[in-house]
């Protein structure tokens, strides 16, 4: 039996999720919709396996893999989204994901990205294998927005969407004059001037769509 902990902001989705492991013979030890929350139990549990999305409300899934990364947990973790961005596979597994699963995949697909993940090897389905080809070898602005760390970019969508420095301290739990030292740095980095020449970027970089609010 499997120790499994569950990270998704949907709790229908946990709840299918949970049926499904349980009945493979897994054991479903923690879950959670918050990032932060999720590190203080993985560090207290340490579960052999973690299924992690990467929308996480106003957080990302990213954000938990560097910090997993950044302590060496043993914890191997399985990315299971809908985001079909070949930036996003590339950075999960450059972050040290060992699995990248689409969420409208079959059950079947997903226990056997389990076992093999669980066997020390890593799992992508050739659809997301050239989806992290594509990630990995892609250039042009995007490599700009691709050198930013996870918290820059977690800003820099924030910024984008139009939030303040105080509410994005507030989501993040960091100070506003710490997101404006954020915001100054990645707006360096990415040699823009103002909030709509970032927006511009992030829409042409792919780091949002146009039509999203």
């Amino acid at each position: 039996m499997t120790d499994v902990y569950l990270v998704d902001d949907h709790a229908m989705m946990r709840d299918g999720l949970r049926a499904v492991l349980q009945a493979g013979g897994h054991r479903i030890v923690g879950e959670t919709g918050d990032p932060t929350l999720a590190l203080a139990e993985l560090q207290r549990l340490v579960p052999a396996l973690l299924l992690l999305d990467l929308h996480l409300g106003e957080r990302s899934g990213l954000e938990l893999l560097t910090e997993l990364q950044r302590r060496r947990l043993p914890t191997r973790t399985i990315v299971l989204t809908m985001s079909a961005q070949p930036r996003h596979v590339a950075e999960a597994m450059r972050l040290g994901a060992a699995g990248y699963v689409l969420k409208g995949s079959s059950s079947a697909e997903l226990m056997g990205a389990i076992d093999t993940v669980l066997q020390g090897r890593r799992h992508l389905s050739p659809e997301v294998a050239d989806l992290a080809v594509q990630g990995l070898t892609a250039r042009d602005e995007s490599s700009a927005v691709d050198a930013l760390s996870v918290r820059e970019r977690q800003i820099a969508e924030l910024v984008v969407r139009g939030r303040s420095s105080t509410e994005i301290g507030a989501l993040l739990h960091l100070s506003s004059k710490t997101v404006d030292s954020y915001r100054s740095r990645l707006m360096g980095k990415l040699a823009v001037a103002d909030v709509p020449a970032l927006v511009r970027l992030a829409i042409r970089a792919g780091l949002i769509d146009a039509a999203e609010p």
